[in-house]
């Protein structure tokens, strides 16, 4: 039964959505910022408040994620900050913007959670996961990164 609700929820997020998604994301994941150009697997159109927990397939509930990110993500909506424990609303990408809860460090190869939000979906996500560090190191030395991050 679950995969027929699986399947259900893809049927009801067209290709029109799907592009709109991508477009607006500018082909980029919009956690961790991956480009959908250097992905050796395809990025998917990711329901922020899960289906699980009564979320819908309209655009404001849907974000373009990489597969690691949205694979990490799952059907959370909330993680520990890890520096004080506290429960946290993991970041919202229709509600918040990315530069408000996140940074980079001097490298662009590390991101940096600066509020409990961000400090918390750095953690829960795995942002910086060894195989999309290694891949911002290689950028960086091909020149190819950091690219305009759009926000």
């Amino acid at each position: 039964m679950a995969s027929n609700r699986k399947k259900k929820q893809k049927k009801n997020i067209s290709k029109t959505k799907r592009r709109t998604i991508r477009e607006r994301a500018h082909d980029r994941c919009e956690y961790c910022l991956s480009s959908v150009r250097y992905a050796t697997q395809p990025f998917s159109a990711e329901h922020i408040l899960p289906v699980s927990r009564g979320g819908s397939s309209h655009l404001d509930n849907l974000a373009f994620a990489c597969t690691g990110c949205n694979g990490h993500k799952y059907n959370k909506t909330t993680a520990p900050d890890p520096i004080d424990g506290q429960d946290t609303l993991l970041f919202h990408p229709r509600q918040q913007r990315w530069p408000d809860h996140f940074g980079w460090n001097e490298d662009y190869t590390l991101i940096i959670g600066l509020t409990p939000t961000g400090r918390a979906t750095v953690e829960a996500l795995q942002l910086n996961r060894p195989g999309v560090v290694n891949l911002r190191k290689l950028l960086v030395m091909a020149g190819k990164y950091p690219d305009s991050f759009e926000e």
